[in-house]
């Protein structure tokens, strides 16, 4: 037993059963006699569920991951080199790739979703976290993971794609950043993105809001179109009774009206006879 192995199969295992399986993986260590590999184990924690959505990305096809941290390097040249140009086509290739990955990604609640997002920029901005993600070992969104879990991004795990050795080495601790310049752009462009992603948010809120009334709407319309065309055609089905019964009771007071003639005929002859005698 190892611990790259181990964590391996605890971060591309199952989410919901990561702490049993890492509390069974500890104890089995602690009764190998490796009580050092065993607290090891017991240490590592549990990702968030973003960052599991993204390391199981990792593991099924790291192909863009891989692009989101080669895209990563382009853009930290960019800031180096102030190439406006270069910087806003870079960046707006990020933000294509971001989208472009989380459609990909199975249905999910909004909260997950921008913590998602937040996770592949952060991919984009660091290349320890890069490393991280590409290697299936993220815990969260904090940028302190690159810090604290570098060593895990030593040995990938299986996948469908090769990582490139150009990842494995920026999993090894960055060095301390001197450019402030390009840290202030990297923090103002991070909130540019956030606040255009909220004003999206808030848009899709108030269309979604706009839809439910319309919805309500065209409900209560039809409803009552529906109640009026009934009612049109009872009143169309009492009409027509009504007509077939003053076309009977005429039909009966013309048959009545014969009869009574008839009768009256009658009774004038016989009383006409009855005077002759």
């Amino acid at each position: 037993m190892d611990f790259d192995t181990v964590a391996g199969e605890l971060y591309g295992g199952d989410l919901a059963e990561f702490v049993s399986a890492r509390n069974a993986a500890a104890k089995a260590a602690k009764a190998e006699g490796d009580a050092e590999l065993a607290a090891r184990i017991r240490e590592l924690r549990k990702p968030t569920t973003a960052a599991a959505i993204v390391n199981r990305l990792a593991r099924d096809d790291d192909a863009e991951l891989r692009e989101l941290a080669e895209l990563g390097d382009e853009l930290r040249d960019a800031h180096t080199r102030l190439a406006g140009d270069d910087l806003r086509a870079l960046t707006r290739r990020r933000g294509d790739l971001v989208r472009r990955i989380v459609r990909g990604l199975p249905s999910m609640s909004d909260t997950v979703s921008r913590e998602v997002e937040a996770t592949l920029e952060a991919v984009a901005a660091d290349p320890g976290t890069a490393g991280l993600a590409v290697a299936g070992r993220l815990t969260s969104v904090a940028h302190q993971d690159t810090d604290q879990w570098f060593t895990l991004a030593a040995t990938a795990p299986p996948s469908t794609g090769k990582r490139s050795a150009k990842l494995v080495e920026k999993a090894e601790p960055a060095k301390p950043k001197k450019d402030h310049r390009r840290e202030e752009e990297e923090r103002k462009e991070r909130e540019r993105a956030r606040a255009e992603r909220e004003r999206m948010r808030k848009e899709a809120a108030e269309l979604a809001k706009e839809r439910a009334v319309a919805e309500r709407d065209l409900v209560r319309t039809e409803r009552a179109a529906e109640q009026a065309t009934a009612r049109v055609e009872d009143l169309r089905t009492r009409l027509t009774e009504a007509e077939e019964r003053a076309e009977r009771a005429t039909a009966e007071f013309e048959q009545a009206k014969e009869t009574y003639e008839q009768a009256d005929t009658a009774a004038e002859e016989a009383r006409k006879a009855a005077e002759a005698r």
